[in-house]
């Protein structure tokens, strides 16, 4: 497919079929990654794909810790507030998705936990990205970071498999840092599950609506 279909067309799956991704095309993937546009060219991040037995294992490592009720600790603090047409946006969003899909919502620290859950199993997905940087970096090498998921995910999509970029896998960064055998010394930016999609699936049938360019774009002539 072209740049702009492929754009237009990726979507966040949230259910997976379990068939394995060959290594060459993951590889192929984050080789297209690396092409990425980073602040002076420095290229400020790094990753590790979990699979089989190990995601299994991380599974039942984060939800054991949700199950106990340790608060999250992300390295990268959930934003606790939004400016009020943000806030809009996120709760029509969040309405019209649950609505959707038939979610009943009455009860939110249950349904926290059960979307929690889905997550910390990655949605059946095959494998799964962590992306970290140095804890030393600033603001623009987050911006750097941002283009490099964006990448690799319109180069998923291009492939034919599908992904999901997750916050809440950032819940428990240490916890997670230590199951990888990553230092402290680096921050634990975003979670993403990759795989091949199961598009069968109601999940993976609602559109998120996106605003008008006239909402976002100020002309001067």
């Amino acid at each position: 497919m072209d740049a702009i279909e492929c754009i237009k067309t990726r979507m966040s799956i949230r259910k997976f079929r379990p068939d394995p991704v060959p290594r060459d095309i993951l590889i192929n993937i984050l080789e297209t990654a690396l092409r990425s546009p980073s602040y002076k060219n420095s290229q400020p991040w790094e990753a590790v794909l979990v699979s089989g037995e190990k995601k299994e294992e991380l599974t039942g490592l984060l939800t054991g810790l949700l199950d106990k009720g340790i608060e999250p600790a992300p390295d990268l603090p959930e934003p606790g507030a939004w400016p009020p047409e943000i806030d809009a946006r996120i709760k029509e969003h969040f309405s019209k998705r649950t609505t959707f899909l038939g979610i009943d919502v009455s009860q939110m620290k249950i349904y926290t936990k059960m979307a929690k859950l889905a997550n910390f199993k990655f949605y059946g997905a095959p494998h799964a990205i962590f992306f970290l940087q140095d804890s030393s970096l600033t603001l623009w090498s987050i911006l750097d970071m941002g283009m490099f998921a964006q990448s690799l995910m319109l180069a998923a999509h291009a492939n034919g498999l599908g992904t999901v970029p997750q916050a809440f896998l950032t819940d428990y960064s240490q916890e997670i840092r230590s199951f990888l055998g990553v230092p402290d010394s680096k921050r634990l930016m975003l979670g993403m599950s990759i795989g091949y999609p199961d598009l069968g699936d109601r999940a993976n049938s609602y559109r998120s609506k996106r605003v008008d360019v006239s909402d976002i774009m100020k002309w001067i002539e």
